[in-house]
């Protein structure tokens, strides 16, 4: 079944003519035809335009003019990159009819190697979430268990991977919305490091802690698809160009040697299920021929404050330019410059965006930004330093990714407060700027996935795909049968 295959399996199938592009995607449209009703993972899907893209790959195969391996390969986007002459809406009614006019930098690499997009996939309103349950289209649910959520705020993007409506998908990271997603779901999702990947048309929430990464069943698919996005671009000052060294074909999962960091922090007040078979995974890298340190994180536990003002107070300052006049929606019938802005704003913002800028606007005011602001980036500086510390006598540190499995739609809806903790495994490789990856690792007694993550220096992302490869050898896949 050509939606069981890998995107290894897949490009290899099309090199030796065994399967065209078309027959590729038609396989993936009926799938979500069959299924995206009841799991909304996709925002967007346009079923003549995919198979314009796959005819067009089908021709330059003929003609032996393939841009790639991947030439054909079908592609999922989360809605908050942009895409030329295609709705990017960033899941808010703000931008509901907002058609750019340019593709973000990932995306354009994506159409330089022959993928085909899919389609857009649903997120939380401007990626401000944990669940996918703030989105203006409406909530995603877990392929797993649809009275679930699939995490947040990639939860569109997951959910397409883990349902086998797309074989591998972009997604943007933020404090942990791949990773924590990717785990709910039972797929792989890794974050590279801050400048891996230019951020160029990813629509801005917090600019110093965005980064696109990627989605896909197996941890050498998520690699190579991250390889093709990465590099340099003029267009971002804060991309770097490093060399691309983690392809699939040199990730083989060899843990002999390695030393492993398992930081006391991570396994605080977390589910004993997870926690156990955490462990449990440790173990058996340890029987690998990997070392294991226990280390401490000791700046854990301040991560949380630290990461909602830092992003609150960037996503205020982003979240100005929706002011009715230059983006998006516009409110009708004002007189005044600034009634069209309250308007906009009032009916343009959902509740969670609209608390995040009122915080962030806050904590950035005269008399409250040193006392908040300010201490919160000296706050980040020693979550950096904590983690430099570490990385001089470790070469990856494993933890869990979330405290706990997928919990059920609209049960911490309001309580804004519990979803923020809720971060507290994954913020951290964000203010640090590292790389993070999250790899299933078996289910908990109610049959929902658990994923462990694996974190690593700046730059250090072969390292943390052979751990996670090591991770999948011993655990294997999920799947949630539908």
């Amino acid at each position: 079944m050509i939606t069981e295959k890998s995107v290894v399996e897949l490009s290899r199938m099309l090199e030796n003519n065994d399967v065209s592009a078309r027959e590729i995607c038609e396989a993936y449209l009926d799938r979500i035809d069959a299924f995206d009703e009841k799991i909304h993972a996709y925002i967007t899907v346009d079923r003549e335009d995919v198979l314009r893209q796959a005819k067009e790959s089908d021709q330059r195969r003929g003609a032996k003019k393939q841009l790639s391996p991947f030439d054909g390969i079908p592609v999922a986007l989360k809605d908050n990159m942009c895409t030329s002459g295609i709705l990017t809406t960033c899941a808010s009614a703000i931008l509901n009819n907002f058609i750019p006019p340019y593709n973000a930098t990932a995306y354009e690499k994506l159409l330089e190697k022959g993928f085909v997009l899919l389609g857009k996939t649903n997120l939380d309103e401007f990626a401000m979430g944990s669940t996918t349950e703030t989105s203006y289209f409406g909530a995603t649910r877990n392929p797993h268990d649809l009275e679930r959520v699939p995490g947040g705020s990639s939860g569109g993007s997951a959910a397409a991977v883990a349902a086998k409506m797309a074989p591998v998908a972009l997604g943007s990271d933020t404090g942990g919305s791949i990773r924590q997603p990717a785990s709910f779901c039972g797929v792989v999702g890794i974050k590279p490091t801050y400048g891996r990947v230019s951020r160029y048309g990813l629509v801005a929430f917090a600019s110093s802690l965005d980064q696109i990464g990627t989605f896909a069943g197996s941890v050498k698919d998520a690699g190579d698809v991250l390889g093709v996005i990465s590099g340099k671009d003029t267009r971002d000052a804060t991309s770097l160009e490093r060399d691309v060294d983690f392809k699939s074909d040199t990730i083989d999962g060899n843990v002999k040697g390695m030393v492993i960091g398992v930081p006391d922090e991570y396994f605080e007040n977390i589910d004993p299920e997870i926690r156990d078979n955490v462990m449990a995974t440790i173990k058996e890298l340890e029987s690998r021929g990997a070392k294991t340190e226990r280390i401490s994180l000791k700046y854990t536990e301040y991560a949380v404050p630290i990461y909602y003002l830092i992003a609150t107070a960037e996503a205020s300052s982003n979240l100005a330019r929706y002011d009715g006049v230059r983006y998006g929606n516009s409110s009708p019938n004002v007189k005044r410059l600034k009634e069209l802005y309250f308007k906009t704003r009032e009916q343009g913002f959902g509740k969670e965006v609209k608390r995040r800028i009122i915080l962030g606007t806050f904590s950035l005011s005269s008399g409250y930004y040193d006392a908040y602001y300010l201490k919160a980036l000296k706050g980040r500086t020693l979550i950096i330093e904590d983690f430099k510390r570490v990385f001089e006598k470790v070469d990856a540190i494993v933890t869990p990714v979330t405290i706990s499995t997928a919990f059920k739609i609209g049960e911490k809806v309001d309580d804004p407060l519990s979803l923020y903790m809720s971060d507290i495994l994954t913020i951290s490789a964000n203010l640090a700027a590292i790389p993070g990856i999250s790899v299933p690792s078996g289910k908990d007694s109610k049959g929902l996935p658990i994923g462990i993550q694996v974190m690593g220096n700046h730059f250090q992302e072969k390292t943390i795909l052979n751990v996670a490869q090591a991770i999948e050898n011993i655990c294997g896949h999920i799947d949630p049968g539908l």
